[in-house]
């Protein structure tokens, strides 16, 4: 295994979930750089990293780094993956990686043309049952896909007091629900099915055009409350919302096949729940990350049967992650 020196960018939610993970693979984390320099040193204290960067552009000239993560909102992630593509730095980018099509299409031309890898963090399609999944899909056992359905919900954003950064349309980009949790369904079935998606028709609904701020908000999944449950309260600014709390898509794959999937930041209760069913002409599978270790496998002509998360059972590819 290649060991890298990695930089990682934002030390909010997910920044620290990838200096665990580079650890665990191996990879040695250098330095972090968060949204000020105070903010970089206290990141670096806590995660035990020796070197807090005051800019971007000191980050980028520390001849050490090989790699740079980024983890920050999503209106830098362009700027910051182009100038570490032409700084020679290999990238990996938090999804969603652009805020529109043309910025991820110049960025994919950057990184054909340079001599570094660069990648989007997709990681669902790395649960060992959807790799079990994306075999059995290339091995023929379903036959000729029909269609694909599903969804991704959560709840964080439930009440009209939740607030983050990702509501707004400047720091995120117009599409929320779609571009924040639908890219990682859309990822996952693209990796276990292989269809290129050609056409969509989608409807969006944002359930709450105001939204109300406090002086702090709602960190992802940090488990805290929004002020008194969902109370508007007078201290609390109202902040005006364009970005969708739903949206509905149907899918035309090439070939022929269909799908739809709908996606919702505002359903009670489902804290982190995307789930899958993919219909074939042979037999049908369904995963639910809510329940990650089966896969359920559906049959015409006999008894249904649920895969259970052991290596003895899965293919070459799955039981390396089992």
């Amino acid at each position: 295994m290649t060991t890298h020196y990695v930089a990682v960018v934002g030390a909010g939610f997910i920044g620290p979930v990838h200096v665990e993970g580079l650890r665990r693979a191996g990879q040695q984390v250098l330095g972090i750089l968060g949204s000020s320099p105070a903010r970089s040193r206290q990141a670096a204290d806590a995660l035990g990293i020796a070197r807090a960067y005051d800019s971007y552009e000191q980050l980028l000239a520390d001849r050490d780094v090989q790699s740079v993560h980024i983890t920050t909102p999503n209106r830098f992630h362009f700027e910051m993956a182009s100038q570490a593509i032409r700084a020679g730095k290999h990238v990996m980018c938090e999804k969603p990686l652009a805020m529109n099509s043309r910025e991820s299409a110049e960025l994919t031309r950057l990184a054909a043309t340079a001599n570094v890898a660069a990648g989007v963090n997709y990681n669902i399609r790395y649960y060992p049952l959807c790799l079990e999944a994306a075999e059995q899909v290339r091995g023929g056992s379903l036959g000729n896909v029909f269609h694909v359905t599903g969804s991704y919900s959560q709840d964080w954003l439930f009440h009209p007091t939740d607030f983050n950064w990702r509501v707004s349309a400047a720091e995120g980009g117009a599409l929320r629900a779609v571009a924040d949790i639908g890219t990682h369904w859309l990822d996952l079935i693209y990796a276990v099915t292989g269809l290129e998606i050609e056409a969509v028709c989608a409807d969006l609904l944002t359930v709450y055009p105001t939204r109300y701020q406090s002086r702090g908000s709602v960190e992802t999944f940090s488990g805290q409350a929004s002020p008194a449950a969902g109370t508007v309260t007078s201290d609390m600014e109202p902040i005006n919302v364009t970005t969708e709390d739903y949206g509905c898509i149907m899918l035309r794959f090439r070939g022929g096949a269909r799908g739809n999937v709908w996606v919702s930041q505002v359903s009670a209760g489902r804290k982190n729940c995307l789930r899958f069913e993919v219909a074939g002409s042979g037999r049908s599978l369904a995963w639910n990350s809510e329940q990650p270790n089966s896969l359920w496998i559906g049959h015409r002509d006999r008894a249904n049967e649920s895969l259970l998360r052991d290596p003895a059972l899965l293919g070459p590819i799955a039981r390396q992650y089992a």
